[in-house]
């Protein structure tokens, strides 16, 4: 299914509440993971695409060793900003740029690294061949994807819950792009297609998402993605409604307190 152009756009306040919320609550332990991926590579030069607010980012600089150059680069300014206003343990060189076009020479990275931005990629397979472009002969890319969102649960709750809310119209982001890149055999297929000649090693990792109320996933999720835009597109309730409806349906699953739900990724490493 194709996407919305809106399934790209984080502006507002969603760069804020994604890095306050969402980052500590899913993003954190998969970044802790990729980073040390990377580190293990042992790579000079280091290309993130997609960076959002930082959370890989900050990860590989305090995991690549200190000779190691990394270049940092997201489609989103307003995220850049975040990112580069939250800063790092060691320089970064921070750019805008779409992982559809990059800017940078043939055969220049030895890693091009990306958390959980493939999927928001329009033309993934093109998007692929963009990054084998610029890794030098052998070099490594290494990123990681969400799996189904029924295995994902704190997405999925919110997701049933405003299906409830909204039935005529059901906001469908968060099953549509970031858990719509969640068949493996397309994953290799896309590689295939963009020109990386080796079969990619695909992982599977499942780990704990864990907050101190249910408001928070609810917060993180209704206001800190793009969910956002669709809830208040809808007629029938506003965001503030539709975020105390999905904590409840959150509370309902896993209890009024501290809540703790499963998260699971797919990483995926090719070499060029």
């Amino acid at each position: 299914m194709d996407k919305p152009a809106a399934d790209t756009l984080f502006t507002g306040s969603i760069p804020e509440l994604y890095d306050t919320h969402l980052v500590p609550l899913i993003f954190a332990p998969y970044a802790a993971d990729l980073a040390a991926r990377a580190a293990a590579l042992e790579p000079a030069r280091v290309l993130e695409t997609a960076a959002g607010t930082g959370a890989l980012t900050r990860a590989l600089a305090g995991a690549l060793s200190a000779q190691a150059e990394l270049t940092a680069t997201d489609l989103n300014p307003p995220m850049l900003d975040r990112a580069m206003a939250t800063g790092t343990a060691r320089p970064v060189r921070w750019q805008q740029a779409d992982a559809m076009h990059l800017p940078f020479d043939d055969a220049c990275f030895d890693l091009v690294v990306c958390q959980f931005g493939a999927m928001f990629f329009p033309d993934k397979a093109h998007a692929f061949a963009e990054s084998r472009r610029v890794l030098r002969p052998g070099g490594m890319l290494l990123f990681n994807v969400w799996d189904r969102i029924e295995h994902n649960e704190f997405a999925d709750t919110v997701t049933t819950a405003l299906a409830g809310l909204f039935p005529a119209d059901p906001p469908r982001f968060m099953a549509r792009t970031p858990h719509g890149y969640a068949d493996t055999a397309l994953v290799a297929r896309d590689l295939a297609n963009a020109g990386f000649a080796m079969a990619p090693h695909i992982e599977t990792i499942a780990a704990r998402s864990r907050a101190p109320s249910a408001r928070v996933p609810a917060v993180a999720y209704c206001q800190g993605t793009l969910l956002r835009s669709e809830i208040e597109a809808r007629a029938g309730a506003d965001l503030a409604e539709a975020t105390s409806v999905c904590a409840t349906a959150i509370a309902g699953r896993f209890g009024a307190g501290e809540v703790d739900a499963k998260i699971q990724a797919h990483i995926v490493m090719v070499r060029r």
